[in-house]
């Protein structure tokens, strides 16, 4: 079949009431190139102009102008012509290569929490675009959006424009008495025939319920109470603040949904499509030494595939990385062969932090078990268990003259253990919910502690040591600064600089003394996990859920490299700066189940 000039129409790929869309092959040019065609009807089957269609007739030449006026932008595909033809409009796109979110389903199975961030990541700025030129999708759904994995930038693309109103300040829309949109995904009042911009966001946000739990929206809904219950469907629970984002989206009240899309990436921490590239290096600064990667491997096994890695640590004088798991295990690896040497069980929960001390000769791990468990360095035997936290722990250091440990947990507290005879010292109740992460300063003076209370506190360890702290300790004194929960703290080598990572997808430099904030450091896409500064204290290395390892320079707060690797979330990250060599080597664990090492090198 031919629609004049030259396209051939291939394959029909989707048909609804008004629409059918078809693969076609634009043959005006060699060589051919696909396309998508979009055969829009206009009259009714009567032949006869209803109000509503008559509105669409009229309206559609300046529809076909913001369309072509979004063409500039990589955000959409572009639409290369349009034809009017008896009784029809034919609008032709290019073609996204990929496959739609509901054949992705059928094949592999739902989507991740990761996913599902990159999605809205992807999404929300074109819809931020499509709403600046008063375009409203109206039919967003898992089939109208595209995947790409082999995207150089957004792996995500919204496409069909078939259904898109205009809206004007007078709140009319063009086609205003027909539905439009599927039944599954769209707004109560889209329903009414009144979209709204927010009603393009209430689609998305049950497009995601629906890709995290691949169960028809129809049952996410407990009509009978009139709330949803995705959350029940899920496998695999996911985090609190993309929940609380996915929540705002679908709310059917118009007054609490989030009412733009600019507002869902302030939310989120984003503030346009992230560029994404396997190495990418700013601009070079006036220092012309910087760091550079010199060779990357992947640690793997039978064993370690099986489990997601929380947490990871080398060794401070022998070439061993130990990794915790969410399969309970922590793992020994030789950095030489790349291979396992130990399996440690133990823990009858996830484990999530681990650590050495730095004269090598104890590790300790925490677990969600609410345990903390330190074992001998030589053979990896258990020595003793720590038990006190009520919750589950989630962050130990050792000090470092290495008598003390130091743990943080999510019963809200920090607590100070003796680790030759494993007794609690004190316990430091300065949090309002829960301790995520801990840190000491390396002459240790200080106690840094992060929270989901979206604070951080400093601890003076001496005070919180002597006996008059046993009654009550407060901190030393409290950063606020950050919009979600702090997950990561570390010291500069000289104990002058605290760096926080967050939720909110920022990394924030203080000063330790005054508690004075220096610097916002933005660039990850997704919160914070991990960070640690090199032993100048020039360079500070951030790992992140948005799948990425990053370098920033702290003089000048620029971000120097992105290393992107991992398939998932990179959920911690370790460093030896103290190898035989000259590089410095970096580990890192990922909810991909594996661990990556690379080596860096400083030159100009």
């Amino acid at each position: 079949m031919f629609l004049e000039p030259a396209y051939r129409l291939i394959q029909l790929i989707g048909n609804s009431e008004f629409t059918q869309t078809f693969i076609a092959v634009d043959e005006k040019d060699y060589p051919f190139v696909a396309c998508v065609v979009q055969k829009i009807r206009l009259r009714s089957q009567s032949g006869i102009l209803d109000a509503s269609q008559l509105g669409e007739s009229q309206n559609l030449d300046r529809k076909i102008i913001l369309l072509q006026q979004l063409e500039k932008y990589s955000l959409f595909p572009k639409l290369l012509s349009s034809h009017l033809e008896e009784n029809y409009i034919y609008l032709i796109f290019e073609y996204v290569e990929g496959k739609n979110l509901n054949k992705l389903l059928s094949e592999h199975g739902k989507l991740t929490e990761i996913q599902v961030w990159q999605l809205l990541t992807d999404i929300l700025p074109a819809i931020n675009l499509l709403h600046s030129y008063n375009l409203i999708h109206c039919d967003i759904k898992p089939s109208n959006i595209i995947y790409n994995p082999n995207s150089p930038q957004q792996k995500f693309i919204l496409v069909d424009f078939a259904s898109a109103r205009i809206y004007d300040k007078n709140h009319l829309f063009i086609g205003n008495k027909v539905i439009t949109g599927n039944p599954e995904y769209i707004a109560p009042e889209q329903l009414n025939t009144q979209p709204i911009f927010s009603s393009d966001l209430y689609s998305l946000g049950v497009s995601c319920i629906y890709l995290l739990t691949q169960v028809s929206p129809f049952y996410l809904f407990d009509s009978a109470n009139n709330k949803w219950v995705w959350r029940d469907y899920l496998q695999t629970q996911i985090g609190e603040r993309i929940g609380n984002i996915l929540d705002r989206l679908i709310d059917k009240d118009i007054n609490y949904r989030f009412h733009s899309a600019q507002d869902v990436m302030e939310a989120m921490g984003i503030s346009s499509v992230s560029v994404k590239s396997k190495f990418k290096f700013k601009s070079q600064t006036q220092n012309n030494e910087y760091p550079k990667l010199a060779s990357l491997h992947t640690l793997t096994s039978q064993i370690s595939l099986a489990s997601e890695v929380n947490t990871v640590a080398i060794h401070p004088h022998n070439q061993i990385l130990a990794s915790g798991h969410n399969n309970k295990n922590i793992y020994l690896w030789d950095l030489q062969t790349n291979q396992v040497l130990k399996t440690i069980p133990g823990h009858l929960q996830a484990v999530e932090s681990i650590c050495y001390s730095q004269d090598g000769k104890i590790l300790a791990s925490a677990s969600n078990d609410k345990t903390i468990k330190l074992w001998d360095a030589h053979n990896y035997q258990e020595v003793i268990t720590l038990i006190g936290h009520t919750k589950a722990v989630k962050s130990v250091v050792f000090s470092p003259d290495t008598k003390y440990l130091v743990s943080g947990s999510w019963d809200k507290t920090v607590k100070i253990w003796d680790v030759e005879n494993g007794k609690e010292i004190n316990t430091l109740t300065g949090h309002k919910q829960q301790v995520s992460a801990v840190a000491l300063s390396p002459d240790g003076l200080y106690v840094a502690s992060a929270s989901f209370d979206k604070t951080v506190c400093i601890w003076k360890l001496e005070q919180a040591l002597s006996s008059e702290a046993e009654i009550h300790y407060n901190p030393a004194s409290i950063l606020s600064g950050h919009t979600w929960a702090v997950l990561t703290v570390a010291f500069s080598p000289n104990g002058e600089i605290l760096a926080t990572g967050s939720d909110d997808n920022t990394i924030k430099l203080w000063e330790v003394k005054t508690g004075r904030e220096i610097a916002t450091l933005s660039g990850h896409s997704w919160s914070v996990t991990g960070l640690i500064f090199d032993l100048t204290g020039e360079f500070l290395i951030s790992s992140s859920k948005d799948k990425t390892i990053k370098i920033w320079r702290v003089s000048n707060h620029e971000e120097i490299i992105i290393v992107c690797e991992h398939e998932d979330s990179v959920m911690a990250i370790a460093a030896n700066f103290n190898t035989q060599s000259d590089m410095p080597i970096i580990a890192s664990g990922s909810q991909d189940k594996t661990i990556k090492i690379c080596k860096l090198e400083f030159g100009s």
